[in-house]
């Protein structure tokens, strides 16, 4: 009855990390050019690093892990 149970577990695994794969390479594909030149590559680290620090701070907030 479970013949290749745990085969088809990690079938489904392995999918569902190459699925996650591709998207992110399809995603960050477009930018690789941008990334070449100091100025735009700096302002994207400046985009990526203020997103990261608003989402944390908008999460603690939000959950109440600190007063702000």
């Amino acid at each position: 009855m479970f013949d290749g149970f745990w085969d088809n577990v990690f079938r489904y695994f392995r999918y569902f990390i190459t699925t996650l794969l591709g998207v992110f390479l399809n995603a960050f594909t477009p930018l690789a050019p941008l990334l070449k030149r100091p100025v735009t590559l700096i302002a994207l680290l400046g985009l990526f690093v203020g997103g990261m620090v608003f989402i944390t701070l908008t999460l603690r907030a939000m959950l109440g892990l600190s007063t702000i």
